[in-house]
């Protein structure tokens, strides 16, 4: 019964009608209203998820859940209100649901003021988020795609920290000045085909090659801001340090993955011959993010700044493992090699979800604690926390790429993939395996470990309760993924296989002429 629902859009507007609900809810700096009315729309949210995963057949790469309306008609241009999902949007769907989850059990004790509009936004920001992995119409996804930057802009700009308003106007600047030019690439794919918007039927297109690079271009401002690439990453340390705990989790566990699935979605299938000849400049800026901000990790004496460091450096994986896919089928013309790669990708898309999310939390429950994130203040946590400590281990070793976590599944398949298709980009890649370990367990020994040189740090109280229960619920998939990585895996084996096979017959044809 519940695969005859418009499952898809229940997702998306379930916590947008919700987050409205909860902004005109119950007023006052305590609302209790406001946060079990957000609660339970989340976890109502988490169960129409069960069906959707219930129903999904992993065995196909067509579009499931379909829904198609017709938005509107204006002088030969239709517009359509198209839903569905496959493999990597599935994922990344119950992802977000989770993560909202997550997001709201974090403020519960932290956020205390106007927390019916926290509650609110971040609600909102969800069914917006599902909406960008859900839409199969250009234009729809441009339209969801946008909305995402005003409930984050005012997540920053209203609950960050001290430089919060250049923060929120620097994020907001940078990523709809690159969405404006991938707007004008739909408009003109909408017009070569027809006035259909779908994204579908822009993969059916034969472009002239001119036009292909400035659809390239289009679609990499767009994307690579969003990832964010190097050297467009600059606004997202700033806005990962002045953020709330909950919008730095948002902003790493889903709104940098919007990036890396638009290239998969848009960039990649539509002008793969573009991609295809600048295979190198890709691959270099992605190995770039991986080493170079790599070690711009080392020297951050905040902590949120330093995990922020470490997403673009783990982001550069994700791009690095699809960018590749066109060097691997031009050198070993193997379709599983590529297949390896854009999986990898994709998997450790899934999995930073968790590892960095729980990492800005637990940030977030020191700074409640010592009003500080610099590294220096702290020292000897370990022997007040106890519990705390070895969660935040766990995670940070995740984000080291320690085996049998989920953070080495993906690092892993990457570099495999990059040995097929040039041992020096496999060995440039492989060396964040140990950057990784350095900035990360640097940043562990001088918080957690040695004297208690604070006096503050005495009085600390372990986490229990509602804090232990969120890094449970981040804990599980970090050690369930990492031991069964084939969970995550078959889901999107399939919709990966056939999005390299689009790419490999467009490059046999060759369309970039």
């Amino acid at each position: 019964m519940m695969s005859h629902m418009p499952l898809l859009s229940i997702l998306i507007w379930l916590p947008i009608i919700g987050g409205l609900l909860v902004a005109f809810s119950e007023r006052g700096e305590y609302s209790r209203v406001a946060k079990w009315v957000a609660v339970i729309i989340s976890l109502i949210l988490l169960g129409f998820c069960i069906p959707l995963y219930q129903d999904f057949d992993p065995l196909t790469y067509h579009m499931q859940f379909v829904e198609s309306h017709l938005w509107f008609d204006f002088a030969g241009f239709k517009v359509r209100y198209g839903l569905g999902v496959d493999g990597v949007s599935l994922i990344l769907i119950l992802l977000t649901c989770f993560t909202n989850l997550i997001v709201i059990l974090s403020a519960w004790n932290s956020v205390r003021y106007k927390v019916t509009h926290y509650m609110a936004i971040f609600l909102i920001l969800t069914g917006i988020t599902n909406g960008v992995f859900a839409a199969t119409d250009s234009i729809l996804f441009y339209v969801f795609f946008e909305a995402m930057l005003i409930p984050m802009f005012l997540g920053i700009g209203v609950w960050g920290a001290g430089r919060r308003s250049y923060a929120a106007i620097k994020f907001f600047l940078y990523t709809f000045l690159g969405s404006i030019f991938m707007l004008v690439a739909f408009v003109y794919l909408g017009y070569k085909a027809g006035g259909d918007f779908s994204i579908a039927g822009f993969t059916m297109l034969k472009i002239p090659a001119n036009i292909q690079d400035l659809i390239f271009l289009a679609f990499l401002a767009g994307f690579a801001v969003k990832v964010p690439m190097w050297p467009v990453h600059t606004w997202l340390p700033d806005a990962h340090t002045e953020a709330p705990a909950g919008g730095s989790v948002v902003l790493a566990a889903l709104m940098l993955k919007v990036g890396v699935y638009g290239f998969i979605r848009f960039s990649l299938p539509i002008v793969p011959g573009v991609h295809e000849a600048f295979d190198w400049l890709l691959i270099g800026l992605s190995l770039i993010a991986i080493v170079y901000v790599g070690f711009a990790s080392l020297a951050q004496k905040d902590m949120k700044r330093l995990i922020a460091y470490s997403s673009v450096s783990h982001m550069g994986f994700s791009t690095l493992g699809i960018f590749m896919a066109f060097m691997i089928i031009g050198v070993t013309g193997d379709r599983a090699d590529a297949v390896l790669g854009v999986q990898g990708a994709v998997f450790l898309m899934f999995s930073h979800a968790f590892v960095s999310g729980a990492l800005f939390i637990g940030v977030g429950y020191m700074y409640d604690r010592m009003h500080t994130r610099m590294i220096k203040d702290f020292g000897g946590v370990t022997a007040v926390m106890p519990v705390f400590a070895a969660f935040y281990m766990l995670f940070a070793m995740a984000n080291a790429g320690l085996p049998g976590t989920s953070g080495f599944v993906g690092e892993f398949l990457v570099i495999l993939a990059a040995f097929k298709a040039h041992v020096w980009i496999a060995a440039l890649a492989s060396l964040t395996l140990v950057v990784g370990a350095a900035y990360t367990l640097w940043m562990y020994k001088r918080v957690f470990f040695g004297a208690i040189v604070n006096m503050k740090l005495k009085d600390l109280k372990d986490i229990n309760g509602l804090e232990l229960l969120i890094f449970i619920l981040l804990a599980v998939p970090v050690v369930l993924f990492g031991v069964y990585p084939q969970a995550i895996l078959h889901l999107t084996e399939v919709t990966v296989q056939h999005f390299v096979d689009v790419v490999m017959i467009s490059l046999h044809k060759g369309s970039y002429q």
